[in-house]
């Protein structure tokens, strides 16, 4: 892995974190009300994963102080880190967040986005510094991985929105817990998920995108899914159809970074997500083409346009500040 946070940078985005993990307000509830129900603070109904004024973005909250904890063992905030993760990531806790998800009602509660980051917080965890944290969290991973198992093969269709229910994002980062905890069986149904959703998808022009309050892009997203899950020589030929005109720089609305025009704004501000996204797509797959190859440089150097644009705009208003960090340490811990 190239790293490109130092340890300033990683200091800096945990502070980030940590000041929000455990924040409990305000918050945005998504919540089936199965009758009358007494106690419905955040905290009560999620015993971890409370703050980042949502359940996903704590989780991804989580997320990026594990890898930076991985990167950067010994920066100032390290301890900090490791007594949070001692303190929420027990067993009794993870109970409660699995109390919630046991309820009929939460059958496609955070799916398939926040299904998506948990596991990609507990691939994460795996082989880290205190092997407790991922065994406190596996009784939710293993709910998880059988949600997935479960809706996978109903799934007719994917969803191809640049928001939460993209289907190619949570195939992409179950991809890596499935992998890294050695359940084969679970990466294979993802790869035939991928093939079924995706595999004739041809000539890409990316229209609409971006629009007004995304912060995935559809099109790159797929191409970094198929190049998760397909084999080297299969994802070449399939990428090669998939964006033919890319060696011209083409679709060129695609290339370049985009404009948000209100960062208090909750939904504008996921356009900041989106050019760290597309960042992170497009190093990852700029990786898998030959540096001579004039497709690499027309994705090396939208990843370039797209980082600077981001980085800049990671902190400031809570509405970006709650999340948009781990964007950032997604794009900037990109394999090369």
């Amino acid at each position: 892995m190239m790293q490109m946070i130092d340890k300033d940078m990683a200091q800096r985005f945990a502070r980030i974190a940590l000041g929000h993990v455990t924040r409990e307000y305000p918050n945005h509830i998504m919540h089936v009300f199965d009758g009358p129900e007494t106690d419905i603070t955040p905290s009560a109904l999620h015993p971890v994963f409370y703050g980042s004024f949502d359940w996903h973005s704590c989780v991804h909250g989580y997320w990026m102080l594990a890898r930076l904890l991985r990167l950067h063992p010994d920066m100032a905030s390290a301890p900090d880190i490791r007594a949070l993760f001692d303190t929420m990531l027990a067993a009794d806790k993870v109970e409660g967040e699995c109390r919630y998800f046991d309820r009929p009602s939460s059958r496609g509660y955070e799916r398939p986005y926040g299904w998506g980051w948990l596991l990609k917080l507990g691939a994460e965890l795996e082989g880290h510094e205190n092997p407790t944290w991922a065994e406190a969290l596996s009784p939710l991973t293993q709910r998880i991985v059988a949600r997935f198992e479960a809706f996978l093969p109903l799934a007719t269709y994917p969803v191809r929105v640049g928001t939460h229910y993209n289907t190619a994002f949570a195939l992409r980062l179950a991809a890596d817990y499935a992998e890294a905890a050695g359940k084969y069986g679970f990466l294979s149904l993802l790869q035939q998920t991928a093939r079924r959703w995706y595999g004739e998808d041809r000539h890409c022009a990316a229209w609409g995108e971006p629009s007004g309050d995304e912060f995935l892009s559809s099109s790159l997203i797929e191409a970094e899914c198929m190049r998760r899950l397909l084999p080297a020589d299969d994802f070449a030929q399939w990428f090669a159809d998939f964006l033919p005109e890319l060696g011209k720089g083409e679709p060129a609305h695609l290339m370049q970074p985009a404009t948000v025009s209100d960062r208090s704004d909750g939904k504008i501000a996921h356009l900041d997500g989106l050019n760290l996204s597309r960042a992170w797509c497009f190093l990852a797959l700029a990786a898998t083409l030959q540096q001579q190859d004039r497709r690499h440089t027309v994705l090396a150097d939208a990843a370039a346009r797209h980082l600077q644009s981001g980085l800049s705009h990671v902190a400031g208003d809570y509405m970006g500040e709650h999340w948009l960090a781990s964007f950032a340490v997604l794009a900037l811990t990109q394999r090369r």
